[in-house]
């Protein structure tokens, strides 16, 4: 082989695999396809599509919530929700809707983005804050119990002012920017907590069908590294939380076998429950009538240990009297 056939050889495999024009720009992490820009948000985008179609995700006329909250997950969702919306005329009524957990330095800074967002994807936005809902923020919160337990707080008070706030939009269905990094350490974690009851429906791509408002995960497939779109955040208080190790030891995973976070999603919907096992059932709370499969929901357990001055109420083994 001569030197300049050779060389034509390395140019030609320098091309994108898909369309055989463009050269090559980047590896997919999630096939490890050599492909071109042009490609690459060709896929991302058809990929969500055929997510959203094959599991019939909505309806025409919906009015669809999209959680925002300034990161790459949610700006990337919005953005291509909103682009899909119109490219293949689903019919959707979509705005975007804010949780303030009251983080300075933080939060501030993020609703600023999904500020600028409302302006550029032409969406309304409403915003729910910790404060108006229960009283307190964030950064009252870890000042009351430090920051070994915040996440258990903010992530409670978070999904339900989600909701609180969906249903005050009176929205239909409320989508997240969950992706397939997410739901792959969420299966792990429920393994390692036992928890079967979340176990059985942590890899559903809609839930809380049977309550006011479904949630839907467009980006159930997804891999966290090809939402490259908008910069990285992290939130402050969140480095000492579970989740993370979780998370380490999946990115761990991947650099050996990116196929891993798919895999493990795929085990996680192919558990089965034993119909002799006992499942909590769901009820209302008696406090404030959300979804609770105790007398009280734990968010209202949670308040009410704050607002006794008893911030660990609720964790762990804890009980509201």
């Amino acid at each position: 082989m001569d030197a300049g056939e050779e060389k034509r050889k390395r140019s030609a495999g320098r091309l994108c695999c898909l369309c055989k024009g463009n050269k090559a720009a980047l590896k997919r992490p999630k096939t490890l396809e050599q492909i071109c820009k042009e490609c690459f948000y060709a896929v991302f985008e058809e990929e969500i599509h055929t997510v959203i179609v094959d599991n019939n995700l909505f309806k025409a006329g919906e009015r669809v919530a999209i959680g925002a909250s300034g990161g790459k997950d949610s700006t990337v969702l919005a953005y291509v929700l909103s682009k899909l919306n119109g490219q293949y005329n689903y019919g959707l009524d979509l705005f975007l809707l804010s949780v303030d957990e009251g983080i300075t330095g933080y939060r501030d800074d993020s609703l600023e983005t999904v500020k600028r967002n409302e302006v550029q994807y032409g969406l309304p936005l409403k915003i729910v804050s910790y404060k108006e809902l229960y009283g307190w923020t964030m950064d009252e919160i870890v000042k009351s119990i430090g920051l070994k337990n915040n996440c258990t707080f903010c992530g409670v008070f978070r999904r339900q002012a989600l909701d609180r706030g969906a249903a005050l939009m009176r929205a239909d269905k409320l989508v997240t920017g969950h992706n397939a990094d997410d739901i792959a350490e969420t299966v792990l974690l429920n393994l390692l907590r036992g928890d079967i009851a979340r176990l059985g429906r942590c890899t559903q791509i809609t839930t809380g069908e049977d309550g006011p408002i479904p949630r839907c995960k467009p980006f159930k497939y997804t891999y966290e590294k090809e939402i490259v779109i908008y910069p990285y955040d992290l939130c402050i208080y969140s480095p000492n939380a579970y989740r993370g190790f979780a998370r380490e030891f999946i990115k761990d995973l991947e650099k050996i076998r990116p196929r891993a976070i798919l895999d493990i999603i795929r085990s996680g919907e192919n558990f089965r429950i034993s119909n002799s096992t006992k499942m909590p059932e769901q009820g209302m709370c008696e406090r404030c009538g959300y979804i609770s499969s105790q007398k009280w929901c734990k968010a209202c357990v949670l308040l009410d240990g704050l607002n006794r001055g008893l911030p660990k109420l609720g964790i762990g083994r804890a009980r509201a009297p």
